[in-house]
């Protein structure tokens, strides 16, 4: 968990530059990539992830460590060789996991939110679950403990190889010539997070593009069919917490609901999107079968509204990297409990960004959890050892935010 945070602490003001050198460059181009409160929602959706990898809450059924002490028939010193084969090994893994979270419905809960963003660019690819609770692939790990892959080598590869997955989320990078016959591109990439129909379920390698020329699903970018992006069933909201779960609760429902016993269990494991027919009948979904009639999710918000919400994002980017750094200095309990307050936090102002009044219990209580750990520590977590009147500010910011949330939820605004 400690050595995960220190990993994020660096890599997380890296994406961000990248992030803002991509915003530039779409300016100088006049071009509109960028979304506000899309991007926010891309950003504390990342934020939330990180939170769930470093507090732990994510259950490995069975870990790479015990396949490896268990099924390995070979012993293998490290060696360059070794980290090329792990890399192609993780790749390859990668491309069947993804392809399960897009063709089997109960799977693709754990993969909407990366695909929610109407927009496509490099924030997006921060677009990580939090609802991958259980590590339902690791059956795909196999064939590398039974090669006797060092554990070691394993966990230096695997962060690697998820990073290498970041840059190619923009639409600012055209075909890249003799590179798209077997890397993944920006224009490969942008195939697969379009809703045309020519583009649907197509491209899900990771970094590799042949493992799709390889099994089918390959599909080139055409210049005719200018991309979409988004979900067919349109998430409506900002709030990357709704988002993880928004498939689940209708998967859910319909086994609940559906008359037909076989439908009940069927609805898990049919195709992504499919429905048991009554309760298509009872509850339609609207769904958007005309892609290039796509009226894009917003919500009215003021100047004001939308830099209040990216100093709330900053703040909370800045109260999670000092939290990054707490740990293993401070009990785990503590740890949760700042993490909780930085859940909430996310809770509140994305629910903000909707305008929905979720946002009034859930501001309440961060103010709440804030000021009691306050009470409880003499001070946010000894922060006025490294910066003078820290807690005095952050205890001058829950009030702020409490206030605002009020104001900007119940002021009539004109949408800039």
């Amino acid at each position: 968990m400690q050595t995960y945070a220190q990993v994020l602490t660096y890599a997380i003001p890296f994406f961000m530059v990248l992030i803002l050198i991509e915003f530039m460059v779409s300016r100088i181009k006049n071009r509109d990539v960028i979304n506000s409160f899309d991007t926010v929602s891309s950003l504390s959706s990342g934020l939330t992830n990180s939170l769930k990898e470093v507090l732990g809450l994510a259950v490995v059924i069975v870990s790479y460590d015990w396949m490896v002490g268990h099924l390995a028939l070979f012993e293998i010193e490290s060696q360059l060789s070794l980290y090329i084969i792990t890399f192609i090994g993780l790749d390859f893994a990668g491309y069947w996991a993804h392809r399960f979270e897009h063709e089997i419905n109960l799977f693709w809960n754990r993969h909407i939110i990366h695909h929610s963003s109407e927009e496509f660019n490099l924030a997006c690819a921060l677009r990580q679950n939090i609802s991958a609770v259980f590590g339902l692939f690791f059956f795909l790990w196999i064939p590398l403990a039974i090669l006797g892959i060092p554990v070691e080598v394993f966990a230096i590869v695997a962060p690697l190889h998820l990073f290498a997955q970041f840059w190619y989320h923009t639409r600012l990078i055209d075909k890249m010539g003799w590179l798209e016959y077997f890397l993944v591109t920006p224009s490969h990439h942008r195939v697969h997070h379009a809703i045309n129909d020519p583009y649907m379920d197509k491209n899900f390698s990771q970094v590799f593009i042949i493992w799709d020329k390889w099994f089918g699903t390959f599909q080139e970018e055409l210049d005719d069919e200018l991309a979409v992006y988004g979900v067919k069933r349109q998430v409506n909201t900002w709030n990357p917490y709704l988002i993880n779960f928004q498939h689940l609760w209708v998967v859910t429902k319909d086994a609940w609901l559906t008359e037909r016993w076989i439908d009940k269990v069927k609805v898990f494991f049919m195709p992504t999107g499919w429905r048991p027919e009554d309760r298509e009948e009872d509850d339609p979904i609207p769904y958007t079968d005309r892609v290039n009639e796509q009226v894009k999710y917003t919500s009215v918000a003021s100047l004001g509204m939308h830099c209040w919400i990216w100093i709330q994002l900053i703040i909370t980017l800045i109260l999670m990297i000092y939290m990054f750094q707490l740990v293993g200095e401070i009990s785990f309990s503590m740890i949760l409990i700042y993490g909780l307050f930085l859940a909430v936090s996310i809770f509140a102002y994305t629910s903000l960004m909707d305008r929905s009044r979720l946002s009034i219990p859930s501001e309440i209580s961060k103010f709440c959890i804030g000021v009691l750990l306050i009470l409880q520590l003499g001070s946010w977590f000894s922060i006025d050892d490294i910066l003078p009147y820290g807690t005095l500010i952050i205890t001058v910011y829950l009030v702020v935010s409490l206030f605002l949330n009020f104001y900007f939820l119940y002021k009539k605004m004109d949408k800039i």
